[in-house]
């Protein structure tokens, strides 16, 4: 289109040297460049995460609020109280709120039903692992609680949740797993006995919740109910009265059972069991 001229001294200001920016045109290619502001670029590394997006995914609050409690001092960081704005951590940087620790991922408690031949690791490099087989439940970093070794089955827990993993690790006011356990010879009534009253290892006693025969079953088949999370200290009950174990399945954690879920298959917890689980 022609541009329309105007009578000389009577037309608009072009724009060209005239000192007023609000009658200055900017056609394509002429457009301002901007200045790169090197602070306000993004950390190239993808490990890190902004300090109140990280407390805002915990679920503990909105971001916005996340500002307000890192600037009254109520977030800390590897142990240090941080009130700078768009401080940015590593995921596994301990970051706690009011003391309580928290974590960016969704909760997740998955209940795997663990056949024989997988170690109960997060390493690599060790064959075969429990990972393995949850590799698909969720997104977020589980952990298995307790142990189940690479011979024996049967139920493990894992989540990311600090708070239900704690109720595992007190042998006293932990949660109960109940085990059916094969040896290599009838059990004696006298060692049952032995057992079910407590005695010392290395100075330490161990105690069992409960240990019965099996119903209908021969006496190489036992019951034991117990609150330690490992499996290493059931073989050394009965290596100290003198029987090995052919083989163990943990066939209940608390009021989690095996029911519905095969060898080798995990589900997640309903809301109904892990409510039921915070109150043990």
């Amino acid at each position: 289109m022609k541009r329309q001229q105007g009578s000389k001294g009577k037309g608009k200001p072009s724009g060209r040297g005239s000192g007023n920016a609000r009658s200055t045109s900017y056609a394509r290619g002429n457009a301002p460049i901007k200045k790169n502001n090197p602070s306000q670029k993004k950390s190239s590394n993808p490990d890190e995460i902004r300090l109140n997006k990280y407390v805002a995914n915990s679920g503990m609050c909105s971001r916005r609020e996340a500002d307000v409690h890192i600037a009254t001092g109520l977030v800390s960081v590897n142990g240090k109280v941080i009130t700078e704005m768009g401080y940015k951590v590593k995921i596994g940087d301990e970051v706690r709120y009011d003391g309580a620790r928290i974590n960016p991922e969704k909760k997740a408690y998955v209940l795997l039903n663990k056949p024989k031949g997988f170690a109960t690791t997060t390493s690599e490099g060790k064959g075969r692992t429990v990972m393995d087989l949850v590799a698909n439940a969720t997104s977020s970093r589980i952990k298995p609680i307790g142990r189940l070794g690479r011979n024996s089955k049967g139920l493990l827990l894992f989540t990311n949740d600090d708070a239900i993993a704690a109720k595992f690790t007190n042998s006293k006011n932990g949660v109960a797993r109940l085990f059916h356990i094969e040896l290599d010879k009838n059990l004696k009534l006298e060692d049952l006995k032995k057992i079910q009253e407590g005695f010392k290892i290395d100075g330490k006693l161990i105690t069992v919740e409960e240990i019965s025969y099996i119903d209908g079953a021969s006496k190489k088949e036992i019951g034991l109910k117990i609150k330690n999370t490992g499996n290493t200290i059931i073989r050394s009950i009965f290596e100290y009265v003198k029987y090995e174990i052919i083989s163990l399945d943990c066939v209940a954690i608390g009021h989690l059972t095996k029911k519905d879920i095969p060898r080798g298959s995990w589900k997640h917890l309903t809301e109904q069991e892990l409510n039921t689980l915070k109150m043990l």
